[in-house]
């Protein structure tokens, strides 16, 4: 599944942990594989919004401005 999702599992965990108050904290094989598929799901999402963002203002390329447009209801979608 780590291949399906884009993320490897390693590079969630890292990411988790980089923002837990307790080292020791330990997440489990099926938060990691859950949280890898929100983050392929947010990107994707992200990326859709910003090819819509960039239509709208006929663009034939997504740059960061688009996806700083659409990333406050991006964010509160999710």
């Amino acid at each position: 599944m780590e291949e399906a999702s884009g993320f490897r599992k390693e590079l969630v965990s890292k990411l988790l942990h980089l923002h837990f108050r307790d080292c020791k904290t330990k997440v489990s094989g099926d938060a990691l594989q859950l949280m890898a598929e929100l983050l392929r799901i947010f990107v994707l999402e992200a990326a859709a919004r910003g090819v819509c963002q960039a239509q709208a203002e006929d663009l034939d390329v997504v740059d960061v401005d688009q996806l700083e447009k659409v990333l406050p209801q991006l964010l509160l979608d999710f």
